[in-house]
């Protein structure tokens, strides 16, 4: 019986390491959004489902990004009641819950409303894939064709849901965008690159006719630019930045 309490302690002590050590990613998360210009108002969030809390962390509502700490966090239930931390939660991460409700696959959220993703989105098209450094986004980012106001209720919560469907993205027209992935660091490579995929997009489109990337090349840099070891690569590059 020793035996058994020594090693569920230290099965404990490894969960609790383990949260601390997201919610310390999560917070370099943060500093990452403000500082690549995601975060200029409190328009937008961040979340990650903590499976050992049974909850889902994010950034306590009129916190600073730029500023962000594990201390500066707050865990959420489903219903968006407050179950550690100081603070409440940004009420338009309700509909976070649906799509992790939605989605076992997805363990982190990012949702934000950066310059050139917001332009786009007011152009009423999907998001281009012309270029090879936007190529994580073929056949991998869902549309919302209509924006069907602030995302606090139910019912947007539904209808953002079921625009991303099995995607790790999708772009919301009159809105933003939303990237739905299998890490913080996954989402936080997402989100940025959206949004650099928005702005040489964009530009483009000023000057004439965008040419896709043909599919099949587009899918093998598709696959090749979410490999694991780049995504992680990437994400610790913009942390050392921060």
């Amino acid at each position: 019986m020793h035996v058994d309490m020594m090693a569920g302690s230290n099965m404990l002590n490894t969960e609790l390491a383990g949260v601390q050590a997201n919610l310390d990613t999560l917070a370099f998360a943060c500093r990452i959004l403000y500082a690549k210009g995601h975060m200029a108002s409190l328009a937008g969030q961040i979340s990650w489902r903590d499976t050992f809390s049974h909850g889902y962390w994010t950034p306590a509502l009129g916190s600073s990004f730029a500023c962000a700490s594990a201390e500066t966090m707050v865990l959420v239930d489903d219903e968006l009641n407050v179950m550690s931390g100081s603070g409440i939660p940004n009420p338009a991460i309700r509909f976070h819950t649906w799509i992790y409700r939605h989605r076992p696959d997805v363990q982190s959220i990012v949702h934000t409303h950066p310059t050139n993703v917001s332009a786009l989105s007011m152009l009423g098209v999907p998001l281009p894939v012309a270029h090879m450094d936007a190529c994580m986004f073929h056949d991998d980012c869902g549309f919302l064709p209509e924006w069907p106001g602030v995302p606090i209720g139910d019912d947007e919560g539904r209808i953002i849901t079921e625009a991303l469907g099995v995607y790790r993205s999708a772009l919301l027209v009159n809105h933003g965008h939303v990237c739905a992935c299998a890490s913080i660091e996954e989402a936080i490579y997402l989100a940025v690159s959206i949004e650099k995929a928005a702005e040489t997009a964009l530009r483009a489109m000023a000057a004439g006719t965008i040419k896709p990337v043909r599919d099949d090349l587009a899918q093998a840099a598709h696959d090749f630019l979410l490999q694991p070891s780049i995504v992680n690569a990437t994400f610790n590059y913009w942390r050392a930045q921060v």
